[in-house]
């Protein structure tokens, strides 16, 4: 899994930050949560086919959140995409979707799906699941987290008893199943070695709110919005934004592992001061930058 940052300014983008854009590659998918101004040149800078992307996730349809979407499109429309892009979003998306669109002269265009979200899982399959819930933002604004199933994985140590060590009988194993094998039972408590998913959460632009501290909770990695420091704290109720500290506060209260922060105004060229008070209350944090990638 690797998760690469595309865009880590807020509303004004400057000289080294460029609009709301983060991308999730897992296996096969690729899921872009936002897609800011300049997302499809983000793509080329950091070398990564926009063609990878399957599902864009939009948290909001607040300019710096979604103005890249008609290139995205188009970029995809030109260069032969195959697959289907499967839109996510608040609802209005598929109104907000339909207007931006219209305002553009396609030659070519990608197929698309859209789907309006609110509370809830809204897409499983046999590797993960992703879930949205609603968040205290002016515009209608989701979270949404990804959560790897938890799988089993096979003990070798174990199974050497046995002389068991290529068969497809291990996939019974890995579906949860106890097995014979030479007339023996071998069960899953014993053969296996449960793993636990891991879980990533996106914490967009809101007030603090208890639907951001539900569905963070126990993630192995938080990504939240901390557009101001301190000194902005007057703000949070009238523009509904997170300072740095309150999005410690966040990953602290849900148990989070890391913490990293985004969504910077444009008033930081230093993002130290950010980190500093998020640190004090929440040491393993970090300040995101453009091009920033983690493997998880």
């Amino acid at each position: 899994m690797k998760i690469t940052f595309l865009g880590t300014s807020s509303m004004i983008p400057t000289k080294t930050r460029n609009h709301s854009a983060i991308f999730l590659q897992y296996q096969n998918e690729g899921i872009l949560i936002d897609c800011g101004e300049g997302t499809q040149r983000q793509f080329r800078l950091a070398g990564i086919s926009p063609n990878k992307v399957t599902k864009l996730l939009i948290t909001h349809w607040h300019g710096d959140h979604i103005l890249g979407i008609p290139g995205l499109i188009q970029n995809l429309g030109v260069n032969d995409y195959k697959k289907t892009l499967q839109i996510y979003g608040p609802k209005g998306t598929k109104k907000y979707l339909k207007n931006i669109l219209s305002g553009v002269v396609f030659e070519e265009r990608a197929k698309y799906e859209v789907k309006e979200v609110s509370k809830g899982i809204f897409y499983k399959d046999k590797n993960f699941s992703l879930e949205s819930v609603p968040l205290d933002h002016i515009a209608p604004t989701l979270a949404y987290s990804f959560k790897e199933n938890d799988r089993l994985k096979i003990n070798l140590d174990y199974l050497k008893k046995f002389n068991l060590k290529q068969h497809p009988l291990l996939g019974k194993l890995q579906q949860g199943k106890d097995i014979i094998y030479n007339d023996k039972k071998i069960t899953v408590k014993k053969a296996t070695i449960p793993i636990k998913g891991k879980k990533i959460t996106f914490i967009s632009d809101t007030a603090p709110c208890k639907n951001a501290l539900i569905i963070a909770k126990d993630s192995d990695l938080l990504i939240s919005e901390s557009t101001w420091g301190n000194e902005f704290s007057n703000l949070v109720k009238q523009r509904k934004h997170l300072t740095a500290e309150l999005a410690a506060r966040l990953a602290k209260d849900s148990n989070s592992k890391e913490l990293i922060l985004t969504h910077f105004s444009q008033r930081y060229k230093d993002l130290k001061p950010l980190e500093s008070e998020a640190k004090k209350v929440f040491k393993n944090t970090k300040t995101a930058k453009d091009f920033m990638e983690i493997k998880i």
